[in-house]
């Protein structure tokens, strides 16, 4: 399993129906539909600034976040949504001193 972070902003119409209904929850929801994938949701909140929500989901892989990506941005109530994907220094560090060890800079 892979960890993600994944923030968005909900559309005036996503908007429209915490109006009408202001007791739903969100985080439930977002918990069900990462199940549908063999995804854990892991934390869901809403937030002040740039977006509106972030939530953190331990998933199998990316193309499975995507895919969460394109049913809820096909509704019609998410819109920006941005996915991070948490990874390994340490790892990418080595990698990257392996590569260095064989660079041949342009002169």
């Amino acid at each position: 399993m892979s960890k993600f972070y994944v923030m968005g902003n909900y559309t005036p119409k996503a908007f429209q129906g915490f109006i009408k209904n202001p007791s739903q929850d969100r985080a439930a929801a977002a918990s069900e539909l990462s199940k549908t994938i063999g995804a854990t949701l892991a934390s869901f909140d809403i937030v002040r600034g740039q977006y509106d929500f972030i939530a953190a989901v331990d998933a199998p892989n990316f193309e499975s976040t995507a895919a969460l990506k394109m049913v809820v941005v096909a509704s019609g109530n998410i819109e920006n949504l941005t996915i991070l994907e948490a990874v390994d220094m340490k790892n990418i560090a080595t990698l990257a001193s392996t590569a260095m060890a064989g660079y041949t800079p342009p002169s």
